[in-house]
């Protein structure tokens, strides 16, 4: 691979989508072996041994910003690294890596909605409509295409977890509004890896002495949780930033779009999950309404 595709940054949100799809089909193939929050704290413990080297430096500079900031920090901490992740482990535990990675394609339409909450940002009748698409695509692969008896529909409790891992980062996203400024990106992340790391070590005891699950660390799984933290972790957050940079938010938001693409096609390969005629139906519905919100806001600044 040619040195070169690694400074064009539509090939890094390529890797960063793909790595992303990856998380959830390896979240659901370690679930038996390890439990959620104890997945997710190996994870970004394997992230912080990269991260946080690099703003070790900006600490001395930046640390009264940190102290005066440290409730937003505390809040992004927690949803973003505490969080997401960690939701998503859970779900992945009963739902399949296809129906993870199709879900989290709903998250732009999920941020559209909270900024309307919280930010008060005005919603055209265009949003609306396609906010209404997209959560009747999320429906769709929730109850499994079974319009007809949708009242008589026990959702899979592994569904729910996902789309509270959807809200959380959603939520995570909206408030990254109110992050301050003046602090370095690279040092931003590393406090809120800290704070994530830190409000993960309770659950994880409690997980490990009170829960039967089991927790079996091999080869095959070390590999796994070094993988997770290096690439969807670290890696993901190092093109992504870079990828924003140099073409903007609007456009490498797009990138992940792919993630129920590559996630559908890993699941399959790997986990032989089968993909059935309602993921493409919600699916198709998610990126419609997707679409239709996009197309609304281009229209709006032209």
């Amino acid at each position: 691979m040619k040195p070169s595709l690694f400074k064009n940054p539509y090939f890094l949100l390529v890797l960063t989508a793909l790595f992303w799809a990856s998380n959830m089909v390896l979240g659901r193939a370690l679930g038996h072996d390890i439990p959620p929050f104890t997945m997710a704290l190996c994870r970004w413990l394997v992230a912080a041994l990269f991260i946080i080297p690099q703003s070790l430096g900006d600490l001395k500079q930046y640390r009264e910003q940190l102290v005066s900031h440290w409730k937003i920090l505390f809040t992004l901490g927690i949803l973003g690294i505490g969080g997401y992740n960690t939701f998503a482990y859970l779900g992945l535990q009963t739902t399949t890596a296809t129906n993870g990675a199709l879900l989290n394609s709903f998250i732009p339409i999920a941020t559209i909605l909270l900024s309307w909450l919280l930010l008060k940002k005005n919603l055209s009748i265009g949003e609306y409509l396609g906010i209404v698409i997209s959560f009747i695509g999320v429906i769709t692969i929730v109850i499994k295409g079974n319009l007809t008896g949708i009242t008589q529909i026990q959702v899979n409790i592994g569904d729910f977890w996902v789309i509270v891992a959807v809200i959380d980062w959603a939520l995570y996203t909206v408030l990254l509004h109110y992050r301050p400024k003046t602090i370095t990106p690279q040092l931003l992340l590393s406090a809120m890896v800290i704070i994530g790391i830190v409000t993960l070590i309770a659950p994880v005891y409690w997980e490990i002495n009170h829960l039967n699950h089991p927790l079996h660390f091999s080869p095959n799984t070390i590999i796994g949780l070094i993988y997770m933290g290096i690439f969807p972790g670290y890696l993901s957050y190092v093109f992504y930033n870079r990828g924003v940079a140099e073409i903007g938010p609007g456009k490498a938001s797009l990138f992940i779009h792919l993630m129920p693409v590559f996630g559908t096609l890993l699941a399959f390969v790997f986990l032989h999950e089968s993909v059935h005629l309602y993921h493409a139906l919600g699916i198709i519905l998610i990126m419609a309404g997707i679409v239709l919100t996009m197309w609304v806001k281009k229209k709006a600044t032209t």
